[in-house]
């Protein structure tokens, strides 16, 4: 049987369904916020009826804290490349190159993230207080294994992170504006010359750069 005709199976429509629902939910989020938005919204969105929804998230928190997890999960797993290195130019120069990569890809996630922090997390806060304090504590002390071995200035690592994250979600948070001053959205050299000032500004300030 031809690849293209093969029925698909429960799980594989299941996973389609689920990915449908999650990119309309994400846009949905990121423009009403977690108040705003409603279950017929997001049904709405991805062209599916409202009972789909709730066969696969039984409530709006569920559907909500699944985008967040999602994009979440997509931020920890950048920053493996800096785990792995052995100098900062490396690691940092590659988890930047990452972040700028998925606020390209997932600007929708990025403002759903940025929507729920600002309110004070009324949603996500255990997320905060437990796996983003664990992994925030891990990458300080893999900085702080740098500044020992001098690879980088004496600085504080866990601002070092604030800036980076500030920084590449910036041109999905505040995408509009960039495209407005850019005179339209930024084309794929644009994107490429960013990820390259974003590095070299944030390398050549810690003291990684010559």
């Amino acid at each position: 049987m031809n690849e293209a005709a093969r029925p698909l199976k429960r799980t594989e429509i299941r996973q389609q369904n689920e990915a449908l629902i999650l990119k309309a939910a994400e846009k949905v989020f990121a423009e009403a916020g977690f108040g705003g938005a409603t279950m017929q919204l997001i049904a709405d969105m991805a062209g599916l009826p409202k009972a789909n929804l709730h066969y696969y998230f039984a409530t709006k928190e569920d559907l909500y804290r699944r985008v967040v997890q999602n994009i979440f999960e997509i931020w920890l797993e950048a920053a493996e490349a800096m785990d792995v290195a052995d100098d900062p130019v490396t690691g940092i120069g590659a988890y930047i190159e990452a972040k700028m990569a998925i606020s390209r890809a997932h600007p929708d996630g990025s403002k759903v993230w940025a929507y729920e922090v600002m309110h004070g997390a009324p949603v996500i806060q255990d997320y905060l207080e437990t796996t983003l304090r664990d992994w925030t504590n891990d990458r300080i002390a893999r900085i702080e294994g740098w500044i020992a071995a001098g690879k980088i200035k004496p600085i504080a690592p866990r601002h070092l992170l604030y800036m980076i994250w500030a920084t590449t979600q910036h041109y999905a948070d505040f995408g509009h504006q960039i495209a407005t001053l850019n005179r339209g959205p930024l084309s794929d050299e644009d994107w490429r010359r960013a990820t390259a000032a974003v590095k070299e500004i944030l390398l050549r300030g810690i003291g990684a750069l010559d």
